[in-house]
């Protein structure tokens, strides 16, 4: 998904994995976006997004896969949380959120 610049909205990945991790992974699949670490596992907690124990492996944590977006002055107006690794989000409704919140 490319961000969506003429709106002022900028796209921003977040994992779990160590910054040397998410850089290869964004560069591998030449991902036009940042992939930043959250290796403390503080973002995940913040957002209510941290999987324990995944896969069923004690103390083993993750983030779940998710989308979320914020408005100009950070408030969250739009999350998409799955449990489930594999699964995508609806990409179209995520741009027709996008262009919601930020033309408004």
């Amino acid at each position: 998904m490319k961000p969506m610049m003429h709106l002022g909205a900028q796209v921003v990945g977040i994992s779990v994995n160590d910054p040397f991790t998410n850089k290869a992974f964004a560069e591998s699949n030449k991902l036009p976006f940042q992939i930043l670490s959250d290796y403390t596992r503080e973002t995940t907690k913040k957002y209510g997004i941290l999987h324990e124990n995944f896969a069923g492996i004690n103390g083993y944590s993750v983030a779940n896969r998710s989308v979320f977006i914020l408005d100009p002055n950070g408030m969250v107006r739009y999350k998409w949380i799955s449990e489930d690794p594999a699964k995508e989000p609806n990409y179209r409704e995520i741009m027709r959120q996008l262009g919601e919140v930020w033309t408004q």
